[in-house]
């Protein structure tokens, strides 16, 4: 564990604690710092968590989408641990690892769809402070999503704000789980602006 955070880590004990590490370990090979930090405040821990695994069900999004959108906020905001779980994550779920590499630097690269690169756009428009989203974007993501998927893809933007903004202001860091993947992860563009 770095000692970059602003909380810092609480020793994870008691039986509950011994789930999480076990499971931590099973899952990703070691205990992410950010359970270690919010640890002390386990019910605001467990809730996040349960919401984040109930997002990850959600099935009216292509997997992809979602990911590139989830990790284009990370990126945005400047979230390492963010940008380095959600590679490992796509890695893991098998999605498509040479695109989720290229993530941060999406305006550049040339391996995006059309479609990925409306859905990354809205999900940094969703983040600016205050949020660009336009009507002509809404409008063409709902003709290609449906309603079901444009409501998914906000709300997926919006759990990806709170998480990243949430790791950000703890001083939470990548712990390198995207070691894991083939490729490696891209660096974002020099001077890529933040929200706010």
């Amino acid at each position: 564990m770095s000692e970059t955070t602003r909380i810092p880590a609480a020793e994870i004990t008691g039986p509950c604690g011994y789930l999480l590490k076990r499971f931590s370990r099973k899952m990703l090979g070691e205990v992410p710092e950010g359970a270690a930090v919010m640890w002390h405040n386990r019910p605001v821990l467990m809730s996040l968590s349960g919401i984040g695994r109930k997002v990850q069900k959600w099935d009216q999004l292509d997997a992809n989408l979602k990911s590139f959108a989830h990790m284009a906020v990370a990126a945005q905001i400047g979230c390492p641990f963010c940008l380095d779980f959600g590679y490992f994550q796509a890695h893991n779920d098998g999605l498509d690892e040479a695109k989720a590499s290229q993530v941060p630097r999406w305006r550049e690269s040339a391996v995006f769809t059309p479609l990925e690169r409306e859905v990354m756009e809205y999900a940094e428009a969703m983040t600016h402070t205050p949020p660009r989203v336009t009507d002509e974007m809404s409008a063409h993501l709902l003709d290609q999503l449906g309603a079901a998927g444009l409501i998914e893809l906000t709300a997926v933007v919006g759990f990806a704000n709170l998480t990243a903004r949430g790791n950000v202001a703890m001083g939470i860091t990548s712990q390198g789980f995207s070691r894991a993947c083939a490729l490696p992860l891209a660096e974002p563009s020099p001077g890529y602006a933040t929200s706010s």
